[in-house]
């Protein structure tokens, strides 16, 4: 039987990790979590918040999800938006679904991210 999520993996394109680490921690304010060494050499990045967990790994011939994406629930989504606006990340709003403020954004590599908040 599933019991939880573990973690969600985003493609990246080789090289990206650089942006990849400025945007995840920089902006979302994640902390990156070091890949096992035989991970880490395939390259990518591996970043936490609490209990949720994205892996950005290196896809050779990389397109960026437009429609799959992580679903990641924030406290104080106004102030999360404004500040992913003031570091220079789209923010979409969304009002869409009932009972939830939500906006879409993506990462520097083009990656779809909802960020949504119970009402």
């Amino acid at each position: 039987m599933v019991v939880a999520v573990d973690h969600v993996q985003l493609a990246a394109p080789p090289g990206s990790e650089g942006e990849l680490r400025a945007y995840y921690v920089g902006v979302l304010g994640m902390t990156e979590v070091p890949k096992p060494p035989v991970l880490a050499a395939r390259g990518g990045c591996w970043f936490q918040a609490g209990a949720v967990h994205l892996h950005l790994g290196v896809e050779i011939r990389f397109r960026p999800a437009k429609k799959a994406h992580p679903g990641l629930r924030v406290r104080g989504i106004e102030t999360y938006a404004a500040r992913l606006a003031a570091r220079g990340a789209p923010v979409t709003w969304d009002d869409d679904l009932p009972g939830h403020r939500r906006f879409y954004s993506e990462d520097p590599v083009g990656n779809r991210l909802e960020f949504l908040e119970p009402r």
